[in-house]
């Protein structure tokens, strides 16, 4: 089960396309998705859970809490829209492809992968573009 929700001024559209996108890109990582929550807020909101519970005081565009075991996927992921729009225009591309990379990094990062050294951010990157251009539909964002 895949659930959006949203703590700002924000929401996908249609949302089923996203959930089928998420659940494809589990599928091609031979993960299952069991509970995945994804919460969209702005860098406040954010912030706060940074400082709260990882006891970093940096704005970030996203954090993944994992409660995935062996290859049922379970996590509450929580991405800062405020910070994906800068994003998109500091990495000069759109809004929709900087919100599909984060949500897949999200993703990515429960399904085992990590981006701690140059190595596992060189594959992070590659994973991220692979499945960005695994969607498939029209946005209304």
């Amino acid at each position: 089960m895949i659930n959006f929700h949203y703590e700002t001024n924000f929401n996908l559209s249609p949302e089923e396309s996203y959930q089928e996108w998420l659940q494809a890109i589990a599928t091609s990582e031979e993960h299952h998705i069991a509970e995945l929550n994804y919460i969209f807020c702005n860098d406040a909101y954010l912030h706060k859970i940074n400082v709260e519970y990882l006891n970093h005081d940096t704005y970030t565009d996203i954090i993944s809490f994992d409660y995935t075991e062996n290859n049922e996927v379970a996590g509450d992921i929580f991405i800062s829209v405020e910070r994906v729009r800068e994003n998109a225009n500091t990495f000069e591309v759109s809004f929709h492809n900087e919100l599909l990379r984060v949500m897949a990094h999200g993703l990515l990062h429960l399904c085992g992968y990590g981006d701690k050294t140059n190595e596992e951010e060189t594959l992070m990157r590659s994973k991220e573009e692979e499945k960005i251009k695994m969607f498939h539909g029209e946005p209304n964002i």
